[in-house]
């Protein structure tokens, strides 16, 4: 197993650290994106005291806050009070002309309305000839039905009558030959 270091970055009041082979494994125990050691955010810590915990737990970040409520409160910037104008300052102060801001026209449609227009058009027009294409070969259908029953009437008479002159033909032989 990789020998393990511990990390540690500030996270609001408190410091996260964490036991890991690698800075990138660090990062990726924190869920960064972002190269904390390349901007100074993050560092290796060697100090016994505080690597005592991390090592314990490798892999697993261990939040330690930095002092007590009343240290971080006290390590606030003290907040400066906003500085007012006197009402009547206020008042004698000239407005800004408010600065407009010309636009553009629109944006012309017309070629995507003509492309709109010309795609419904060749839907109806593929549609018109699609249909006139099925009508057609619905009226091919009907034509071949037609044409197989007179077909099949024809050879069963054409059938018949060769049977019948196969018939006369075979006595008039047998006569013949007496």
């Amino acid at each position: 197993m990789a020998k393990l270091k511990v990390f540690r970055t500030p996270i609001g009041f408190h410091d996260a650290y964490v036991a890991a082979p690698s800075r990138k494994a660090a990062l990726a125990a924190w869920g960064s994106d972002a190269d904390l050691f390349a901007r100074g955010v993050a560092e290796q810590v060697t100090d016994p005291q505080l690597t005592e915990e991390p090592l314990a737990n490798p892999g697993k970040v261990i939040r330690l806050s930095r002092g007590t409520a009343a240290e971080q409160i006290a390590a606030l910037p003290k907040a400066k009070p906003k500085r007012r104008e006197p009402p009547a300052a206020a008042a004698t102060r000239p407005e800004k002309p408010a600065v407009k801001r010309k636009r553009t026209p629109k944006p012309d449609r017309s070629a995507l309305r003509r492309a709109e227009d010309a795609l419904r058009k060749a839907e109806v027009q593929y549609d018109a000839e699609s249909s006139e294409l099925a009508r057609q070969a619905a009226e091919l259908q009907r034509k071949r039905r037609e044409l197989e029953t007179r077909q099949a009437k024809e050879l069963e008479r054409l059938e018949r009558d060769l049977d019948t002159r196969r018939r006369d033909y075979e006595q008039a032989l047998r006569e013949w030959e007496g």
